[in-house]
C-alpha cells in the first residue's frame, strides 16, 4: 500500500463523501471560521443549542479529503453532546494524532485517521474542524 493509500483509506474517503452536517442552520446560536493556511482548508460550523447541549450542527468545508471527513465525523456524531465531550474527543484524536497509545476510544470512528500519525503535517488538517466546533460552542456559550 503506498502512502497516499494509507493515508487516504477507504473510510477517510467514505466518511468526506458522506458529509454529515453540511449546510448551515438557520438559528445558530453559534458559530466559527477557522483556516488553515498552510493547505487552505477552511471550515465554518455552526451550532443550535439547547441546555448547552448540541441540538444541531452544520458545516461549509472546503479542504482536504481529511479535513472534510473530520467535519463529516463531526456532523455524524456531534448532537446530543456538550462542549466538554466535544473537547475531550479532540485532546483523544489530539493525542492520537501525536502518537499516545489509543484506549477506549470515545468514538470508534477515531481510528480511521490513525494514518494520519506519521504526517504531522496533516494533523491540522484533521483537527481543524473540531477547533472550529469548540469555538463555536464558545460563541454560543457567550450569548445571553
Amino acid at each position: 500500500m503506498n502512502d497516499s493509500n494509507a493515508l487516504y483509506q477507504e473510510a477517510i474517503k467514505q466518511m468526506a463523501q458522506a458529509a454529515h452536517g453540511h449546510g448551515q442552520l438557520d438559528s445558530a446560536n453559534g458559530e466559527a471560521r477557522l483556516d488553515n493556511p498552510l493547505c487552505g482548508d477552511r471550515v465554518r460550523m455552526q451550532v443550535a443549542l439547547d441546555g448547552g447541549r448540541i441540538t444541531a450542527i452544520a458545516h461549509q468545508t472546503k479542504g482536504c479529503l481529511l479535513c472534510r471527513a473530520a467535519a463529516s465525523l463531526l456532523g455524524a456524531r456531534a448532537v446530543g453532546q456538550d462542549a466538554a465531550a466535544i473537547e475531550a474527543v479532540a485532546d483523544e484524536l489530539e493525542a492520537m494524532l501525536k502518537g499516545a497509545a489509543p484506549g477506549p476510544a470515545a468514538w470508534p470512528e477515531l481510528a480511521m485517521f490513525a494514518p494520519a500519525r506519521a504526517y504531522a503535517s496533516r494533523h491540522r488538517c484533521v483537527l481543524l474542524p473540531f477547533r472550529a466546533l469548540i469555538d463555536a460552542l464558545r460563541a454560543g456559550a457567550a450569548k445571553p
